[in-house]
């Protein structure tokens, strides 16, 4: 029995906010679905786990382009996208280390299979315990090694040399089969010198800031895995991220470069809901299946670590562009355009 799921699609396509981004060609991640809910919540943790890692850093990334603070309710309107490099060591993962009960590789010194951002190869064959004759192939990857995702945020000068952004995304249904997206962030930069100087500050060549952001994305998707048999499936995700960091710049007329030392942590919760049939074959039942509710559930603290970033914000009238590097536990670049009015 065939099961499709296109969560993994829809999610690229979501983390996009509907970009050409059909970085995906399998559909068949609903062949993890075997066996038990606890072996199937392994595989697929295993396969997609690079994605929320991804998705986690983009959230955290594009907060700021420079220490300098805004004018008291000047404001810019920033456009960005982030593409998080997936490692070498998250582009594969092997069976043999995930604790699995009821299924197993046929051949155990081939037990690996590339996650969702791993090599367009399918992984080893798999045979179930109870029948071993009965047997099926880990997903294979999408060929592309990094996670796209968007920002898009608003940020206004209040006194005190203070900035807030905001990013928020309203519930938007995608469609019958894409599921329903809405994301809600805040951040704030408080430029130091001033604080700490006064008016003496001017005296220092360079601008100094602490920052901070908050970012939550929720996405629901129905699903079907059983051909139609029940109509309450669907996955819920939820995604969290937060970052601090530390910022210098200089100012050299329309040019700044900046850079910047922090902290980021991000944490994903994955539910499949509803009703599923997992295969299940025994000796003498080939077509066996087991019918479980609710029966994945993966939460996972995927990002936490130091980050260093270098990048320039380019000025032109009312018009910006940005561009940045960040070395972390999934380095990332980070470009893009801005509109705004003052300094």
């Amino acid at each position: 029995m065939k099961k499709k799921l296109t969560a993994l699609k829809s999610l690229l396509i979501v983390s996009a906010f509907l970009l050409p981004l059909n970085l995906l060609a399998q559909e068949d991640v609903g062949d993890l679905f075997k066996a038990s809910p606890a072996d199937a919540t392994k595989l697929v943790d295993a396969y997609i786990n690079p994605l929320f890692k991804g998705l986690g850093v983009g959230l955290n990334s594009g907060w700021n382009t420079s220490a300098k603070t805004k004018g008291f309710l000047r404001f810019d309107l920033r456009i960005t996208g982030t593409l998080a490099f997936v490692p070498k060591s998250d582009q594969t993962y092997d069976v043999n280390t995930l604790g699995l009960q009821n299924v197993s590789p046929v051949n155990p010194s081939s037990s690996t299979g590339p996650t969702a951002f791993g090599v367009d190869n399918e992984g080893a064959l798999m045979k179930f315990n109870a029948d071993p004759t009965q047997t099926f192939r880990l997903p294979q990857g999408s060929g592309i090694h990094f996670v796209p995702s968007p920002q898009v945020q608003l940020t206004v000068g209040l006194p005190k040399n203070i900035d807030v952004s905001l990013r928020l995304v309203p519930n938007i249904k995608l469609g019958e089969d894409a599921g329903s997206i809405n994301m809600f962030g805040i951040g704030a930069k408080v430029e130091v010198l001033p604080l700490i100087m006064g008016k003496k500050d001017k005296l220092l060549p360079f601008d100094l800031a602490v920052a901070l952001g908050l970012t939550r994305l929720n996405y629901n998707l129905p699903l079907d895995i059983n051909n139609g048999k029940y109509a309450n499936q669907e996955l819920d995700i939820k995604i969290n991220g937060f970052s601090a960091d530390a910022i210098i710049s200089k100012n050299l007329l329309f040019f700044t470069p900046f850079a910047s030392v922090g902290f980021n942590t991000s944490n994903s919760n994955l539910s499949a809901l509803g009703t599923y049939d997992f295969d299940a074959p025994t000796i003498g039942n080939p077509n066996g299946t087991q019918t479980y509710t609710d029966p994945v559930v993966i939460k996972n603290n995927d990002i936490s670590g130091l980050k260093a970033s270098l990048g320039f914000q380019l000025k032109l009238s009312f018009f910006k562009i940005y561009a940045s590097y960040t070395q972390a536990q999934y380095s990332y670049v980070n470009g893009g355009i801005g509109f705004g009015f003052g300094k």
